[in-house]
């Protein structure tokens, strides 16, 4: 149940997080603003977690290109579509982790199969409010939804070999060496003058809150409490569990912005918590509610 509690608060930052990576896509690129946050949570892991690093410590450099991919695609595409929009697609992954789970032997319960089938519609129905359209920004975030659940399945490889704060160190810190590179190369491609010019740092002053909750809260803290989750979670149970972000990020905006909150928002929601309550059930006690069945039908 702790596993469910850390995996429960991770997908609140994170459904907070939303509003911070739109409000940071609107004065700086999204390399740029994924280069700061990754590399900002990187070092705050470095120093919280030093106890944890060996002398000689591999950097985990495989979850942390997923990480840059799925992010750049995310932060990308958001630009391109609405954050309703990306909220939902990006929450696919919920979808996606067991199917490639199948390809680890990972068999999903029939307990996990309704979970799922319950968190979409309500995914659907608190994030896609004029209904989705084909277009960029979501084919963008589609693709990132796919390396999301890829990324689940690597921590859960990684974090039963390794330390917490290994894996979250290298992670972020390959992350944010591939997004600084690949921010270069945008500046360069893109820039007609200078490549950093005084818009470009007035731009990074300007989403200074969004970066520092990015790099502090969603990265730092929240990327690290679930690799700490996944070390019992099954994945499937976990993206369950994360896909909640959309709720939070939908009480997010009602707390913070004072948006309206409609009827099909809050059914979708209650949807989405009863797929949590679902997959949160212990295995022990599915098994034994399955057991007293059987032995029923055989009295009877």
């Amino acid at each position: 149940m702790t596993s469910n509690l850390l995996l429960l608060i991770t997908a609140a930052l994170w459904g907070f997080a939303f509003v911070a990576q739109s409000k940071g896509s609107q004065s700086m690129d999204a390399f740029s603003f994924n280069a700061i946050r990754f590399a900002l949570g990187a070092i705050f892991i470095r120093i919280a977690l030093h106890k944890s690093f060996k002398k000689q410590s591999k950097l985990l450099w495989q979850p942390g290109l997923v990480l840059f991919i799925a992010a750049s695609l995310q932060q990308i595409g958001i630009i391109f579509t609405t954050a309703g929009s990306a909220g939902f697609i990006t929450g696919l992954y919920v979808l996606f982790v067991p199917l490639f789970g199948l390809f680890r032997k990972q068999i999903p319960g029939s307990r996990l199969v309704i979970a799922i089938a319950l968190a979409l519609p309500g995914m659907y129905l608190i994030n896609s409010t004029g209904g989705l359209r084909a277009s960029f920004g979501n084919l963008l975030v589609l693709v990132s939804a796919l390396f999301w659940a890829i990324h689940v399945q690597l921590v859960d490889k990684y974090s039963k070999l390794h330390s917490t704060g290994q894996l979250a160190f290298g992670q972020f810190a390959i992350c944010a060496l591939l997004s600084a590179l690949s921010a270069l190369i945008w500046r360069f491609s893109t820039s007609s003058t200078e490549v950093f010019s005084a818009a470009y740092f007035s731009g990074i002053a300007k989403a200074w809150l969004p970066i520092l909750y990015g790099g502090l809260i969603s990265v730092g803290i929240a990327y690290t409490l679930q690799i700490k989750a996944q070390q019992k979670a099954e994945p499937a149970a976990a993206a369950i569990i994360m896909c909640l972000e959309g709720v939070f990020a939908l009480l997010g905006s009602y707390l913070l912005l004072s948006e309206a909150v409609g009827l099909r928002s809050i059914f979708g929601a209650l949807l989405m918590l009863f797929a949590m309550i679902l997959a949160s059930l212990p295995k022990k006690l599915v098994d034994r509610n399955r057991g007293s069945d059987l032995s029923a039908q055989t009295l009877s």
